[in-house]
């Protein structure tokens, strides 16, 4: 556990005595995580009120309930709260509307309950007293436009998006004392954590004094068999949350990464400090149609997967004022040949300032065939393994600086949302690869069409057309 600073009280004691109005007592462990969260400085307001409350805890350890006991007991202290309670996906959504709307129908709870709202779009528990929790999925956009919301509770905090976080965190700005809690478990290779990464990151450095981090999870080399390792990531284990009930998230899992990661709350610091780019940045890198540049340096690259399976088309284009423009053009088989691919290019040749190949298998061929059919040696290149190098880092910085424009294609961003670095060579080089057996070659395609166009001192003198 991690504390903001300048902590001189708690509102425990208030959320404590509303909890034993309710009928709802909470385990050692949930007392402490509920005191820490509404721990508060010397102004009166919450210590993390600026940081948000950070929870990264493993499946079924039972922090659902513990965090809507806390929020039902500040809706009871607090006439007129308002909570939005936001999971990414619908079914996430609707399984903590069921649990909360249970909980509104307990005997000791229903008298402070005005009503529960099951509507589709309007799931929200009303209090007499005025307060509301109103539930919904951010995947289709819940939360976004709600003026002066006092807690914003983030479920599946390792699915969270800068985006959701601007669309939402404003609104708890107007609040007098806002609060935001974010809880979740380890994150994917393939989610899109990085505000979860950031936040635990921040806070475990010392940086953010303003974060309230809380972390449940076993040793990072723990046998997954190991019942002391359970007992380690889930304080509800075994008195609450039984060996059966593990054995059977085991099973569904599947995976032992999987198990690792959400029943042992272990985060794979290798793979998550190893992602590719900030997926957030390359997004707000995107421009529409109507924007492409049309005339500039025309470049087209083309990669061989490392395991020689598929091959990957870009192109760029560097206008003479503005950041180079990318586009993947085709992802097809190896087993398909080449032949398409020969006539793509050289159909464009005298248009062309460079093409770009690069590759294990496959490379010797294409240049051959395009060198046959009059391609000079000069409009063909083949990068060393130092280009190849520079070319991803070109393109990691370019992301980073706003540097580069692309469309939004699915094929792409499903290929660079997942993706990870790997090591070249062993002065700090890397290159691109995918965490979950995928592939990245239409991200190394247009990483080396960027490059090219970067690069190249040929100039054709063409309209650039890509297709």
């Amino acid at each position: 556990m991690v504390l903001p600073s300048g902590i001189v009280a708690t509102d425990w004691p208030i959320v404590e005595y509303n909890l034993d109005r309710m009928g709802t007592p909470l385990d050692k462990w949930q007392q402490g995580l509920c005191m820490s969260i509404v721990a508060k400085r010397e102004d009166g307001l919450y210590a993390c009120g600026i940081g948000g409350a950070v929870a990264s805890i493993p499946r079924q350890s039972g922090k659902t309930h513990t965090i809507g006991a806390l929020i039902f007991a500040l809706c009871l202290g607090n006439p007129g709260l308002l909570v939005l309670w936001s999971a990414h996906r619908s079914r996430t959504h609707s399984e903590t509307f069921r649990t909360m709307g249970s909980m509104a129908k307990r005997q000791k709870i229903a008298p402070f309950i005005e009503r529960v709202l099951t509507g589709a779009g309007t799931e929200a528990v009303e209090f007499k007293n005025g307060s509301r929790i109103l539930f919904g999925a951010r995947e289709h956009g819940f939360g976004r436009g709600i003026p002066k919301v006092d807690i914003l509770v983030l479920d599946e905090a390792q699915i969270l998006t800068e985006k959701a976080m601007e669309d939402m965190v404003p609104a708890t700005n107007a609040a007098p004392n806002g609060l935001v809690i974010l809880m979740g478990t380890p994150p994917r290779p393939s989610d899109p954590g990085e505000v979860f990464m950031n936040r635990r990151a921040a806070a475990l450095s010392g940086e953010d004094e303003d974060i309230l981090y809380v972390e449940f999870s076993a040793d990072e080399k723990a046998n997954p068999n190991d019942r002391k390792q359970w007992a380690i990531a889930n304080p509800s284990f075994p008195h609450r949350t039984t060996e059966t009930a593990i054995l059977r998230m085991k099973k569904l899992l599947g995976s032992e990464d999987s198990f690792k990661r959400e029943a042992l709350g272990i985060w794979d610091e290798t793979s998550l400090t190893r992602k590719a780019v900030n997926f957030d940045k390359w997004a707000a890198c995107s421009i529409s149609s109507t924007d492409v540049p049309r005339d500039g340096i025309r470049v087209f690259a083309v990669k061989f997967s490392i395991d020689g399976s598929a091959i990957g088309l870009a192109a760029a284009t560097r206008p003479a004022n503005g950041p180079v423009h990318v586009e993947a053009i085709k992802q097809a088989p190896s087993s398909n040949g080449t032949a398409w691919l020969i006539d793509w290019l050289v159909e464009r040749k005298e248009s062309t300032a460079q093409i770009v190949i690069e590759g294990k298998s496959g490379v010797g061929y294409l240049v051959n065939a395009l060198r046959t059919e009059g391609i000079p040696e000069s409009v063909i290149k083949t990068p060393s393994a130092d280009e190849a190098i520079a070319a991803h880092g070109m393109f990691e910085s370019a992301i980073t600086d706003n540097g580069i424009t692309h469309i939004s294609q699915k094929a792409l961003d499903d290929q660079i949302k997942p993706a990870v670095k790997r090591k070249i060579g062993n002065n700090g080089g890397f290159g691109w690869a995918s965490p979950d057996g995928g592939t990245v070659v239409l991200f190394d395609a247009v990483t080396f069409a960027f490059w090219g166009a970067k690069t190249t001192t040929r100039n054709p003198r063409r309209k650039a057309v890509f297709l």
